[in-house]
């Protein structure tokens, strides 16, 4: 060690600082690392960096692992280094100075006598900066420097001296500099050079990899997802990872302890409070405080919740500290997860009475700017539900209730609000939620609360009474009221006229709702043509999320509306899109509806793929949503029936056929069909005078029904009849080949009856053209022994190869399938065929998703479409029905 000369002041010995006492050798001691320290070799090689530039700024929050990580460095390095951690007791600059040249010291830096040392603890004279300097700046190799809770140094005197040394040392010097805070030093000149390393918080964060080789240093092995979950809520925080280990140490159950764990209850707490918040000056601990109820702060905010007007400077000061305060942008800070749940449950214990008025205050803030989400939130955290209904209601935003993103988490906020509350909004949201869940008669009781309250002379309660409208619509949807949506309809259209055009394009989804409950309700009247003109807007609407439920919902009764006119093509299109309609935005599939894959079970049984049309009704009644109205359960009716049909179960078919809820009115097609099924099951009992007879009490002009009496009247013996009946409907002008076809083939089999051969082959020849494009083929099977003989002979067997389920097997072969595999609708990529190989593997997403060097998420993406293109719901029906068209 080389002796200070006396040139700068007499020393009383070259071990002791300018007030005479000896040098506090730990000061200079490279920390020790424990046993359970986890080297870190990302931030290690860019530690490395140092060396290539002046100045290195480790710089995080309390216990980010910042002094190990740069102790940890230090000890690998072949070089020596100088170490000196600070100290906030230091009393001048004479004193730092007299620490760092013997920090150079120790470390083994030969410095000259001339240089001195400091005599008067609070200065330096500027020429001993300038000798050491100059010193370093002569040297071969760089001292590296390491100045660790540098955030201590708060004089600015200090930091002028070391930007003169750094500077002056040229290359001779590295300077690291380990701090909570941006030291005073015109970091900006060294970033623009280039002459500056950083280390922050976010890199000093744990990775989820990270974390769990520190949890197996402990002693702990945890799955993927838990590891995921512990460093999502410490934000990756060193110390709050090791001490969640110890603490986990020692229960019983350490997998679920990480879990659940409450963060003011163990020595995460003592941390924080030691090491941040007792920090802070008696206003600043108020205001962390009183923000601990907020997610997300901006200084407004708070200044609202404090009701002072210095919150900008103070979050600033704590950001820039690392004081556990996150900025977002824009103004916009957070807490650390871990020291929000401590600092509320101090609130908690600390003013118990105080938390309700702060969610109040923060509610009416963010009403006033805008946030209904948060606005929301907090008016339910003060229990203030006239409020908190008042903020949904009037912002148009009560159709969030059934769709969107946040429908199921405002469904459990609204949960807590008691019957105290009263007021019309309250009464609104209450007969939402229980209209939502079909409980019609409470949920109409509220809507009259709600309607009596708004009285008469409710003229500025626009959002009020077209609240009411939406409500009225969905009762009338869901109890088959025509009238009822026709009149909430017309409310709402002379409502909007008030309503401020800003929030109607705010909230999309309460036209598409309106829309496509008007739409529902004509459909179960019977009245085709205006159902399509109420749902087309909303089924052709390019929305977000918040109107993709209505838009799967629209399409999925145009869908009905195109199978009941016999168009299956157009069906099973418009199905498949109201089925993907939610699919991008990951919302539940199906809808609490389902009427897409009702239509495509209907559709499938007419195509005679009858374990399809199984599978989807099973995957509809396993997703079945509390909802329930007539048309859904109307249709749920008629595909369940007509496959116990094709089945040979008659009985069940007919007792299937009626819907499993009432309505206010009889819809004639619901009723045309149940008859239409129980036509079918006596036709095929034997009985056609019966089947005859329960179709001529159908009312309307049905087309489907008409053609089922028409082979009824020939069952029985009436070839006239029925050609009559047919020519009465002609439904090759108006309907789709599922009706077309039908028809056709009664006029074919009167000819073959009348022994005109040439007529009948003619039509059953362009039946099967008509029914080759829709792969229709449940006509041919009903038709009888009397067309098989035409189908046998060509030119008509060729126009039957491909599609039309074969006859039977042959001697001694294998029995067929009921079921001629369906085509598939849209060709696999290349990529969805490799994973359905990996599927057939019996290989799981995540092996899959390794095997192919792709996401998770990729992974999913891919089986969706699968599934969709081969129309099933699931894995294994994905492999046989693979298998089946051979593309496995």
């Amino acid at each position: 060690m080389a002796v200070f000369g006396e040139n700068d002041g007499a020393l009383s010995s070259p071990y002791a600082d300018p007030h005479g006492e000896p040098f506090l050798l730990t000061r200079f001691a490279v920390p020790t690392r424990p046993a359970t320290f986890l080297p870190r070799k990302r931030l290690v090689d860019h530690l490395d960096q140092a060396l290539l530039t002046p100045l290195t700024m480790v710089n995080g929050a309390a216990g980010a692992g910042k002094t190990l990580l740069v102790a940890d460095w230090a000890e690998g390095r072949h070089e020596s280094v100088a170490w000196l951690t600070t100290d906030a007791a230091d009393q001048g600059p004479g004193t730092l100075w007299a620490y760092f040249l013997q920090a150079l010291c120790v470390s083994g830096v030969p410095l000259p006598a001339d240089i001195g040392c400091p005599a008067d603890a609070s200065r330096v004279d500027p020429p001993l900066l300038a000798r050491l300097a100059a010193h370093l700046s002569a040297r071969d190799q760089p001292v590296i420097v390491v100045l660790d809770d540098y955030d201590r140094v708060t004089d600015p005197e200090i930091a002028e001296q070391l930007e003169f040394v750094l500077h002056h040392a040229g290359r001779g010097m590295r300077l690291v500099l380990v701090t909570r805070t941006e030291p005073l030093l015109p970091l900006h000149r060294y970033r623009a050079a280039g002459d500056m390393t950083e280390i922050r918080g976010a890199e000093l964060a744990f990775t989820p990899e990270e974390a769990a080789a520190l949890l197996e240093l402990h002693g702990l092995s945890l799955p993927v997802d838990a590891v995921r979950a512990l460093v999502e809520r410490t934000r990756g925080w060193a110390a709050g990872l090791r001490l969640c280990a110890l603490a986990a140490q020692e229960r019983p159950d350490p997998q679920t302890y990480l879990k659940e764990f409450e963060a003011d209850r163990n020595t995460v707490a003592d941390f924080l409070l030691a090491e941040v918040l007792k920090r802070q000056s008696p206003e600043t601990q108020d205001l962390l405080l009183r923000v601990s109820v907020l997610d997300r702060f901006c200084p407004d905010l708070v200044n609202a919740l404090t009701e002072r007007t210095d919150a900008e400077a103070i979050l600033v000061g704590l950001h820039r500290e690392n004081a556990f305060v996150e900025h977002l942008g824009d103004a916009w800070y957070r807490l650390h997860p871990l020291f929000g749940e401590i600092l509320r449950a101090h609130l908690r214990v600390r003013s118990p009475s105080l938390q309700p008025e702060l969610h109040r205050r923060a509610a009416q803030w963010l009403r006033r700017s805008g946030s209904l989400e948060e606005t929301l939130g907090h008016g339910a955290a003060a229990g203030d539900w006239e409020f908190t209904a008042g903020a949904l209601v009037d912002d148009l935003a009560i159709g969030q209730l059934f769709t969107g993103r946040r429908s199921d988490d405002l469904a459990e906020l609204f949960s807590r609000m008691g019957p105290e509350a009263a007021s019309p909004a309250t009464d609104l949201v209450r007969a939402a939620r229980e209209l939502s869940r079909s409980h019609l008669d409470r949920g109409l009781t509220h809507l009259h609360h709600a309607e009596t309250s708004l009285g008469e002379d409710a003229t500025d309660q626009w959002a009020a009474r077209l609240s009411c409208a939406l409500l009225e619509a969905l009762a009338a949807r869901l109890t088959g009221s025509p009238g009822r949506a026709e009149m909430a309809a017309e409310m709402a259209q002379n409502v909007r006229k008030e309503v401020p055009a800003h929030l109607l394009d705010k909230h999309p989804e309460l036209t598409a709702l309106l829309l496509t409950h008007l739409g529902s309700t004509r459909l179960w009247a019977g009245r085709f043509e205006d159902a399509r003109a109420a749902l087309l807007p909303v089924a052709s609407s390019s929305g977000g999320a918040s109107t993709a439920l209505p838009r799967e919902d629209s399409l999925g009764r145009l869908a009905l509306i195109d199978y009941l006119d016999g168009w299956l093509g157009r069906a099973e299109r418009k199905a498949q899109a109201a089925i993907t309609a939610t699919e991008r935005f990951s919302l539940p599939q199906p809808s609490c509806f389902g009427i897409g894959r009702l239509v495509l079970a209907a559709v499938a049984v007419d195509r005679n793929e009858l374990d399809q049309a199984q599978a989807l009704l099973d995957s509809v009644a396993d997703s079945h949503g509390p909802m329930r109205d007539p048309v859904t359960e109307a249709g749920r009716a008629i595909a369940t029936a007509h496959l116990l049909l094709a089945r040979g179960n008659t009985r069940a078919a007919v007792e299937a056929a009626e819907p499993a809820v009432s309505a206010d009115v009889v819809s004639p097609w619901v009723k045309g069909h149940g008859a239409l099924v129980a036509s079918a099951a006596h036709l095929a009992e034997g009985r056609p005078e019966t089947a005859a007879g329960l179709l001529q009490a159908v009312p309307g002009d049905q087309v489907a029904c008409a053609v089922e009496a028409a082979r009824a009247q020939l069952a029985a013996g009436e070839p006239g009849a029925a050609i009559e009946l047919l020519d009465t409907v002609r439904p090759e002008g108006r309907a789709g080949p599922a009706l077309t076809v039908r028809a056709m083939l009664v006029r074919a089999q009167a000819a073959d009856g009348a022994g005109d051969s040439s007529t009948s082959r003619r039509l059953v020849g362009q039946a099967l053209h008509e029914a080759r494009r829709e792969r229709l083929r449940r006509p041919f099977f009903e038709a009888g022994p009397w067309i098989r003989p035409l189908l046998s002979v060509a030119p008509l067997r060729g126009l039957t190869e491909g599609w039309l389920t074969p006859g039977p097997a042959p001697p001694g072969g294998p029995p067929r399938s009921e079921d001629q595999p369906p085509p598939v609708l849209e060709e696999l990529s290349g990529r969805e065929r490799d994973v359905l190989q990996r599927l057939a593997q019996m290989m799981s997403t995540e092996e899959i998703a390794a095997d192919l060097y792709v996401s998770v998420n990729t992974v999913k993406t891919h089986l969706k479409s699968v599934y969709r293109k081969l129309a099933v719901s699931r894995r294994n029906d994905a492999v046989r029905r693979a298998r089946k068209l051979r593309l496995l």
